[in-house]
């Protein structure tokens, strides 16, 4: 199916089922995209997303940006994955000499979240996972980052129903609760990864985030602290670390010489879109950029139900995002 493309952007790009937290990642001269799958189905909604019940992944190529997507199958089912119960959520995928790494999230047989990776020799799978999840893994939302000098850093985490705020210092306590106030902030976590692509190298640490004036955001900047859904990219020698404010539903992007940070906030990428979250990923394709997200208005906002969408973002000269509307 060919389209122009002012008709193809802001478009539901998978019509066929409800999709949501859209990796976009380009192999071999095409857009891939690896999204959760919203099954439709009716649960009660609550902030531990328990009504996302999602249990398969598949992988949609895009030829270019005038093209609809194809779905190129099961790509990996909870079923396959030993070590997971329930709620398969949002994945990602790097390639490395010629094998393609898919990290996802799931709830361990103790109803905790861990972080899990496949393998393919394809883009698109099927993918074989792993037999026990990532050593010291935990949360959600993994966003693999493969840096100029070959190596690969997986960023993650995901407060309330992703239980990164249940974590301090990598160490789970019951009754740890999201910060408030003037407390730090939860960080997104990072960690550089093996050779194998299939541990962490080293201890997750955080990402920390200042304001404008140089601090540490603390729990009542609801328009900047870190919620979920990291993804993380560089451009011009800069590394920007973008997610998901969550509770003020805006998605945000800060910026660092240094992988680890710390980063400084930018800005707001895309204002609030309809629905619960802003999931999405940003990437290069033909000199251009694209950022892909979710939102609700296909379900008009009442079960939660997500489609994928995409749209064109600039950069001014000095680096800063241009914020979009969705």
């Amino acid at each position: 199916m060919i389209m122009d493309n002012s008709s193809l952007e802001k478009k539901v790009l998978i019509p066929e089922t409800f999709s949501a937290d859209p990796s976009a990642n380009v192999f071999n001269g095409k857009i891939y995209i690896y999204p959760s799958h919203d099954r439709d189905i009716v649960l009660e909604h609550n902030d531990n997303g328990d009504e996302y019940m999602m249990e398969d992944y598949h992988v949609y190529e895009m030829d270019d940006v005038n093209t609809m997507p194809r779905d190129c199958g099961m790509a990996l089912h909870i079923k396959d994955i030993p070590w997971a119960s329930i709620q398969a959520w949002a994945p990602d995928c790097a390639e490395k000499n010629g094998t393609y790494y898919f990290y996802f999230p799931a709830r361990d047989k103790q109803g905790m979240f861990r972080l899990g990776v496949a393998t393919a020799k394809n883009p698109e799978g099927p993918f074989k996972a792993e037999p026990e999840p990532i050593k010291g893994s935990y949360s959600i939302d993994p966003c693999i980052f493969p840096d100029d000098d070959g190596q690969y850093y997986l960023t993650w985490g995901g407060i309330w129903g992703g239980q990164l705020d249940q974590y301090r210092n990598n160490v789970w306590g019951k009754d740890n609760k999201e910060p408030e106030g003037d407390e730090l902030a939860v960080c997104g976590k990072i960690a550089k990864m093996t050779d194998d692509m299939l541990q962490f190298a080293e201890e997750p640490r955080d990402i920390v985030v200042l304001d404008e004036n140089g601090k540490p955001l603390t729990g009542k900047d609801h328009d900047k602290r870190y919620f979920e859904g990291p993804w993380l990219f560089k451009r011009n020698g800069k590394y920007y670390f973008t997610y998901s404010t969550g509770d003020t539903h805006l998605l945000i992007w800060t910026v660092s010489d240094n992988v680890y940070g710390p980063y400084t906030y930018g800005g707001v990428i895309m204002t609030p879109p309809v629905g619960w979250t802003t999931h999405h990923s940003i990437c290069e394709f033909k000199g251009k950029w694209y950022l892909f997200y979710h939102d609700c208005i296909r379900s008009n906002g009442v079960n939660h139900h997500r489609d994928v969408k995409f749209q064109e973002i600039k950069f001014r000269d000095d680096g800063s995002i241009i914020t979009v509307n969705p």
